[in-house]
Protein backbone atom coordinates (compact mmCIF):
# COMPACT_ATOMS: atom_id res chain seq x y z
CA UNK A 1 0.00 0.00 0.00
CA UNK A 2 1.22 3.50 -0.86
CA UNK A 3 1.21 6.12 1.86
CA UNK A 4 1.01 9.88 1.41
CA UNK A 5 1.59 12.45 4.14
CA UNK A 6 -0.18 15.78 3.63
CA UNK A 7 1.38 18.45 5.84
CA UNK A 8 -0.41 21.65 6.87
CA UNK A 9 2.74 23.78 6.58
CA UNK A 10 1.96 26.85 8.65
CA UNK A 11 0.18 24.78 11.30
CA UNK A 12 3.31 22.65 11.80
CA UNK A 13 5.55 25.74 11.81
CA UNK A 14 3.38 27.25 14.55
CA UNK A 15 3.45 24.03 16.58
CA UNK A 16 7.13 23.01 16.46
CA UNK A 17 9.25 25.09 18.88
CA UNK A 18 12.33 25.31 16.60
CA UNK A 19 10.24 26.45 13.60
CA UNK A 20 8.06 28.81 15.65
CA UNK A 21 11.19 30.54 16.99
CA UNK A 22 12.76 30.70 13.53
CA UNK A 23 9.53 32.17 12.11
CA UNK A 24 9.87 35.16 14.46
CA UNK A 25 13.29 35.98 12.96
CA UNK A 26 12.90 34.83 9.35
CA UNK A 27 9.53 33.65 8.05
CA UNK A 28 10.84 32.22 4.77
CA UNK A 29 13.61 30.36 6.60
CA UNK A 30 11.02 28.60 8.78
CA UNK A 31 9.27 27.36 5.63
CA UNK A 32 12.59 26.21 4.16
CA UNK A 33 13.52 24.40 7.37
CA UNK A 34 10.16 22.58 7.44
CA UNK A 35 10.70 21.54 3.82
CA UNK A 36 14.18 20.22 4.68
CA UNK A 37 12.75 18.29 7.65
CA UNK A 38 10.01 16.76 5.50
CA UNK A 39 12.59 15.83 2.83
CA UNK A 40 14.50 13.91 5.51
CA UNK A 41 11.25 12.28 6.62
CA UNK A 42 10.43 11.21 3.06
CA UNK A 43 13.95 9.92 2.40
CA UNK A 44 14.03 7.92 5.63
CA UNK A 45 10.50 6.50 5.57
CA UNK A 46 9.84 6.25 1.83
CA UNK A 47 6.47 7.96 2.38
CA UNK A 48 5.47 10.54 -0.26
CA UNK A 49 5.21 13.98 1.37
CA UNK A 50 3.16 16.94 0.15
CA UNK A 51 3.44 20.21 2.11
CA UNK A 52 0.57 22.68 1.70
CA UNK A 53 0.90 26.38 2.59
CA UNK A 54 -1.88 28.98 2.70
CA UNK A 55 -1.78 31.63 -0.02
CA UNK A 56 -2.52 34.33 2.56
CA UNK A 57 1.21 34.68 3.24
CA UNK A 58 2.30 34.43 -0.41
CA UNK A 59 -0.02 36.47 -2.60
CA UNK A 60 -0.77 35.61 -6.20
CA UNK A 61 -1.77 32.56 -8.14
CA UNK A 62 -1.49 29.00 -6.95
CA UNK A 63 2.01 27.53 -7.15
CA UNK A 64 3.20 23.94 -7.09
CA UNK A 65 6.80 22.85 -7.22
CA UNK A 66 9.21 20.21 -6.00
CA UNK A 67 12.08 20.87 -3.65
CA UNK A 68 14.27 18.14 -2.14
CA UNK A 69 11.97 15.69 -3.98
CA UNK A 70 8.91 16.66 -1.95
CA UNK A 71 5.88 18.43 -3.36
CA UNK A 72 5.12 21.94 -2.12
CA UNK A 73 1.82 23.65 -2.81
CA UNK A 74 0.90 27.27 -2.15
CA UNK A 75 -2.89 27.44 -2.42
CA UNK A 76 -4.61 29.85 -4.75
CA UNK A 77 -5.84 33.13 -3.35
CA UNK A 78 -8.93 32.77 -1.13
CA UNK A 79 -8.28 29.03 -0.65
CA UNK A 80 -6.98 27.84 2.70
CA UNK A 81 -4.52 25.02 3.21
CA UNK A 82 -7.30 23.21 5.13
CA UNK A 83 -9.62 23.35 2.11
CA UNK A 84 -6.89 22.10 -0.23
CA UNK A 85 -5.89 19.31 2.17
CA UNK A 86 -9.53 18.18 2.49
CA UNK A 87 -9.87 18.01 -1.32
CA UNK A 88 -6.59 16.14 -1.66
CA UNK A 89 -7.47 13.72 1.15
CA UNK A 90 -10.59 12.76 -0.80
CA UNK A 91 -8.95 12.57 -4.24
CA UNK A 92 -5.78 10.72 -3.18
CA UNK A 93 -7.29 8.23 -0.71
CA UNK A 94 -8.20 4.92 -2.35
CA UNK A 95 -7.80 1.16 -1.96
CA UNK A 96 -4.09 1.32 -2.83
CA UNK A 97 -3.24 4.61 -1.09
CA UNK A 98 -3.55 5.63 2.55
CA UNK A 99 -3.46 9.36 3.23
CA UNK A 100 -2.21 10.78 6.53
CA UNK A 101 -2.70 14.44 7.41
CA UNK A 102 -0.27 16.22 9.75
CA UNK A 103 -1.98 19.10 11.56
CA UNK A 104 -2.89 20.10 15.09
CA UNK A 105 -6.09 21.80 13.95
CA UNK A 106 -8.70 19.62 15.67
CA UNK A 107 -11.50 20.57 13.28
CA UNK A 108 -9.30 19.70 10.31
CA UNK A 109 -8.35 16.40 11.93
CA UNK A 110 -11.99 15.38 12.28
CA UNK A 111 -12.90 16.49 8.75
CA UNK A 112 -10.08 14.52 7.10
CA UNK A 113 -10.72 11.54 9.36
CA UNK A 114 -14.33 11.60 8.10
CA UNK A 115 -12.97 11.56 4.54
CA UNK A 116 -11.00 8.35 5.18
CA UNK A 117 -7.60 9.88 5.90
CA UNK A 118 -5.66 9.23 9.07
CA UNK A 119 -4.49 12.10 11.21
CA UNK A 120 -1.18 12.76 12.89
CA UNK A 121 -0.76 15.70 15.25
CA UNK A 122 2.12 18.15 14.95
CA UNK A 123 3.50 16.79 18.24
CA UNK A 124 3.38 13.18 17.01
CA UNK A 125 5.16 14.17 13.79
CA UNK A 126 7.81 16.05 15.79
CA UNK A 127 8.41 12.99 18.00
CA UNK A 128 8.71 10.83 14.87
CA UNK A 129 11.19 13.31 13.34
CA UNK A 130 13.28 13.29 16.53
CA UNK A 131 13.41 9.48 16.38
CA UNK A 132 14.41 9.61 12.71
CA UNK A 133 17.27 11.99 13.58
CA UNK A 134 18.45 9.62 16.33
CA UNK A 135 18.31 6.67 13.91
CA UNK A 136 20.28 8.60 11.28
CA UNK A 137 22.94 9.60 13.83
CA UNK A 138 23.21 5.97 14.97
CA UNK A 139 23.59 4.77 11.35
CA UNK A 140 26.31 7.38 10.74
CA UNK A 141 28.21 6.36 13.89
CA UNK A 142 28.11 2.69 12.86
CA UNK A 143 29.29 3.54 9.33
CA UNK A 144 32.15 5.71 10.61
CA UNK A 145 33.30 2.98 13.03
CA UNK A 146 33.58 0.40 10.25
CA UNK A 147 37.09 0.39 8.84
CA UNK A 148 37.49 -0.35 5.15
CA UNK A 149 38.87 -3.84 4.71
CA UNK A 150 42.32 -3.98 3.13
CA UNK A 151 43.49 -6.95 1.11
CA UNK A 152 46.95 -6.39 2.58
CA UNK A 153 47.24 -6.58 6.37
CA UNK A 154 48.54 -3.25 7.67
CA UNK A 155 49.68 -2.18 11.09
CA UNK A 156 47.70 0.64 12.68
CA UNK A 157 50.70 2.95 12.22
CA UNK A 158 50.95 2.27 8.46
CA UNK A 159 47.17 2.55 8.05
CA UNK A 160 47.27 5.93 9.82
CA UNK A 161 50.09 7.12 7.53
CA UNK A 162 48.12 6.06 4.45
CA UNK A 163 45.00 7.82 5.79
CA UNK A 164 46.96 11.07 6.31
CA UNK A 165 48.43 10.70 2.82
CA UNK A 166 44.93 10.10 1.37
CA UNK A 167 43.66 13.27 3.06
CA UNK A 168 46.65 15.29 1.83
CA UNK A 169 48.05 15.87 5.32
CA UNK A 170 51.52 14.46 4.62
Amino acid sequence: MNTILLVDGYNIIGAWPELRELKERDFAASRDRLIEQMAEYQAFTGIRVIVVFDAQFVQGIERKYKNHKIEIIFTKENETADERIEKMAISLNNVKTQVHVATSDLTEQWVVFGRGALRISARELLIEMEQIHRDIEKDVRVTVKKKPVSKIPLTDEVAETFEKWRRGKL
